[in-house]
């Protein structure tokens, strides 16, 4: 059965734009785990625009589950992930002015830094990630950097408009989820993620765990972060 990370980026995104102490991504990621979520996924990202690091550090020490840190290929990040040791590190790429993480790391033109930094928080005892968007040569690239696991970037899919878009998509994603498995690596997916398209993904029975924030935190706001938690682990169950 496929696992569900929950990413609280939004629940900090909220208390950070008052710059208070609420609300409060611990509790939310208790409240997530309670309901039946197997993992809790925050990205620290370099300018600290939601998590910060104390928020890391309580998750590391609170958090029953999984807990999953996306963060860029980069010394700094790397010095906090061997410190904290989270149970994964899923490697992202990181642009100050985007909105939301855009694109999948570009595997192949990087290869060495991120070949690098894999060994690193390998060597660290810490399972490994990339975030790559479908294509096989970045599945190819991916595996040869030693990572553990890839996500799936699955934004193009999500905001497909057309059936035919959407068709086009989800056979990347299939082609890509293959490839991968025949290299012997552990698939998840994310980025765009709700409770409409999610219902066609979950038939690619390869993919072993989902990672949804926006979403999620959106319908906690109408109907609390339990009951949201537990319609999309239904929806990965196919209850």
């Amino acid at each position: 059965m496929a696992r569900l990370g929950v990413n609280i980026d939004h629940v900090a995104t909220l208390r950070e734009a008052r710059k208070t102490y609420e609300p409060d991504p611990i509790t939310a990621a208790a409240l997530a785990e309670m309901a039946g979520a197997d993992g809790i996924t925050v990205h620290l990202r370099e300018d600290r625009r939601h998590i910060q690091d104390r928020d890391l550090r309580l998750l590391k020490e609170t958090v029953t589950t999984h807990l999953n840190l996306e963060m860029a290929a980069t010394s700094e990040m790397t010095k906090i992930a061997l410190y904290i040791k989270p149970s994964q590190c899923t490697l992202v790429p990181e642009k100050r002015e985007e909105i939301t993480t855009e694109g999948g790391l570009d595997v192949v033109r990087n290869f060495d830094q991120i070949k690098k930094t894999v060994a690193l928080l390998k060597d660290g005892d810490i399972h490994t990630s990339l975030f790559v968007d479908p294509d096989l040569d970045q599945a190819k690239a991916s595996y040869k950097t030693g990572a553990d696991a890839v996500e799936i970037h699955t934004g193009r899919y999500a905001g497909a408009k057309t059936p035919q878009v959407v068709k086009e998509e989800f056979e990347a994603i299939l082609n890509s989820v293959r490839a991968l498995k025949k290299f012997g690596m552990a698939v998840h997916a994310g980025h765009g993620l709700n409770y409409h398209n999610m219902k066609l993904l979950v038939s690619i029975t390869d993919i072993e765990e989902y990672n949804i924030g926006h979403a999620i935190i959106s319908r906690a706001l109408f109907v609390g972060i339990s009951q949201a938690v537990r319609e999309m682990v239904d929806i990965i169950r196919g209850v």
